[in-house]
Parts: C-alpha cells; sequence; structure tokens
C-alpha cells in the first residue's frame, strides 16, 4: 500500500466540512484524491472571488471584455464556463453559444452574427466557441468551402486588431485534450441520460476525424496566434486543473484592482 505523507495544511483541509464530505464519497477513493479535491474546491472559491472583483473593476472602469473557448468536443469548455461565471453578476455578462446559421446568416458577412454579440460598455462576454468554428468545426466537416475558410483565415486577425484597437479585450483559451480522453468523455456523455444532449452526429465523428481536426488546430493556432490577442493552450484532460488555469490565466492578463 502506498504511504501517503500529510503535513499539517493537509491533515487540517481533511478534517473541515469539505474533507469529510470528499472523504465519504464513493468516487473519492481514498485519502490523496480526497485531499486532492478539496484542494481544488478551495482554490475554485478563492478564484471565484477574485472573478467578482474583476467583473466590478470592469464594470466601474467601463471596459469591454471578451473571453473565447475553443476546443474539440467534450474538451471542458462549457463546465470550464460555469465555474469562471457561477458567482458573477448575470446582469452584467452573457454567454453566447451560437446554433448552426440560419440561411439569411449564410448569406451575411460571415462576422455579422458575433459582431451582434460583442460586449457592451462595462460588460463581459463568453463565448463557448466562437467565430473561430470557421477555422476547425466547418472544413473539418465540410460545413463551408476552401475559399470561405481561406476568407476567414485571411481577415480573422484583422477583425480582431479592429476589435483590440477598439479597446475590447480578448482572452482566447483552447482546452486541448487527448484522444483517449475525448472518447472515455464520449462514453459517459453516452450512458448518462442526463448528458444525452450534448451529444451530436459531429461530435459523434470527432474520433474518425482526430487527425484533420489536428491539421486545422494547428493551422488555426499558428495563424491567429498573435500579439494582440494570443491564444492560451490549456491541458484539459484534468478538468479541474484546467478549469484553475484557465481562471488564473484571466485573472494574470486583465490589469484589474481589488
Amino acid at each position: 500500500m502506498k504511504k501517503i505523507e500529510l503535513n499539517d495544511e493537509d491533515i487540517e483541509l481533511l478534517n473541515s466540512s469539505a474533507g469529510y464530505r470528499n472523504l465519504l464519497k464513493p468516487k473519492t477513493l481514498g485519502i490523496e484524491r480526497a485531499l486532492d479535491r478539496v484542494k481544488y474546491e478551495k482554490r475554485l472559491k478563492e478564484l471565484q472571488a477574485e472573478m467578482i472583483k474583476l467583473q466590478q473593476w470592469v464594470f466601474a472602469n467601463k471596459k469591454q471584455v471578451i473571453i473565447i473557448a475553443e476546443g474539440r468536443d467534450a474538451a471542458g469548455k462549457g463546465g470550464a464556463i460555469r465555474r469562471m461565471t457561477e458567482h458573477l453578476n448575470p446582469r452584467l455578462l452573457r454567454i453566447v453559444a451560437l446554433p448552426k446559421p440560419t440561411k439569411a446568416e449564410k448569406k451575411q458577412w460571415y462576422f455579422q452574427r458575433y459582431v451582434r454579440q460583442l460586449p457592451k460598455v462595462g460588460e463581459m462576454v463568453f463565448f463557448n466557441r466562437s467565430w473561430y468554428n470557421r477555422a476547425m468545426v466547418e472544413p473539418v466537416n465540410d460545413f463551408c468551402s476552401d475559399k470561405q475558410y481561406q476568407i476567414f483565415m485571411n481577415e480573422v486577425n484583422l477583425f480582431e486588431d479592429m476589435l483590440v484597437n477598439d479597446e475590447i479585450q480578448i482572452i482566447k483559451l483552447y482546452f486541448s485534450i487527448s484522444k483517449p480522453e475525448q472518447a472515455n468523455r464520449f462514453k459517459n456523455i453516452q450512458s448518462n441520460p442526463l448528458k444525452t444532449w450534448k451529444i451530436s452526429p459531429v461530435d459523434l465523428n470527432a474520433l474518425e476525424l482526430w487527425d484533420k481536426y489536428t491539421e486545422y488546430k494547428e493551422r488555426m493556432i499558428e495563424k491567429s496566434n498573435t500579439e494582440k490577442s494570443p491564444w492560451r493552450i490549456i491541458k484539459a484532460d484534468k478538468k479541474t486543473n484546467a478549469r484553475i488555469e484557465a481562471m488564473e490565466y484571466i485573472l494574470s492578463v486583465i490589469p484589474y484592482k481589488n
């Protein structure tokens, strides 16, 4: 049996109500995992408190902030956004997850439907997938032509530069998971009747198209990782670590004050 060495802080955490709760969970299976979970919950609360201060700063200083969460299907984008926004003032933020474009929208300038979702003064907008659909999901699944893809790739940096020049801050997060982890998450979703709505035909093709997604992801990052709006790659095989890293990064790049 593996010997676990605990310091005074670890013992104090395990002796808390959160520690008892996690120790008694059937899925915890041991002190080490329970301690890991308690530390995660503690850090998450600290960061959520800072996110409240950040939101208050954005509103007080009349800022506009866009936070983009991209990644493969089942990468944990939605879960990360939920933790980021859980305790924020819902009047001062929006979570945008647009459905597939309508016939009218398909005839418009591609960015037009996203321009309508840009943050108002004092507001934060979280995009659970964004205009970068055209950089990965659409070309991989043949939802756009090669010409449309090339136009997007030529315009996206100019589009974001215009936003940044107008003092709209853009934070771009890419949640990166491994192929075995994606397969495991799909399996868990399909076996849970409360989560089956998360699976679409596009999702079911994701594993077969893994290499193609990788190719377009690398093109996207290389082209749009600019000085004004860089990408942050977050290793997301462990959801708890990914959520913490995403929040720490957001808090580090926005110059909010308590």
